[in-house]
């Protein structure tokens, strides 16, 4: 029997959303507001839920203190108030799209949780806009 232990988390952070390649007129068209000249921000909210066995002994999936500080230390310290576009060398060459930075966080933290445990990251742009990745 499997269950899933999940944890919010929480960020701050601007970018730009162009298209280098592409001419302003364009980007406009495409981006809208978010291809901003001066970046805008959003107030990011993640949840992270791990899906794994409950261990006999422990009777936990993942200790959650152990996941807060996953999430604080490799995610939310990284992310927190910086403009994604000039902060994050990962988003010189990728858009930060909802979608780019979902699975960025989630490549963070494959890496740090047991391969054993199922992983998926949602992250709300917006209170109505979120996107959610599982790795495949």
């Amino acid at each position: 029997m499997k269950v899933t232990v999940s944890r919010r988390g929480h960020f701050n952070a601007a970018h730009r959303l162009y298209v280098k390649d592409w001419s302003e007129e364009k980007n406009s068209n495409v981006f809208g507001k978010c291809n901003n000249p001066n970046f805008h921000g959003h107030n990011y909210e993640l949840i992270v839920d791990v899906k794994g066995s409950v261990d006999k002994v422990t009777g936990m999936v993942i200790d959650l203190k152990d996941l807060k500080d996953l999430i604080t230390n490799e995610v939310e310290d990284l992310l927190d108030h910086k403009n994604l576009n000039l902060d994050i060398s990962y988003f010189e060459k990728v858009l930060p799209t909802a979608e780019n930075i979902c699975i960025f966080i989630w490549d963070i933290l494959r890496k740090k949780i047991s391969k054993d445990k199922e992983l998926s990251v949602t992250l709300y742009e917006t209170p109505r806009n979120f996107v959610k990745y599982s790795g495949n």
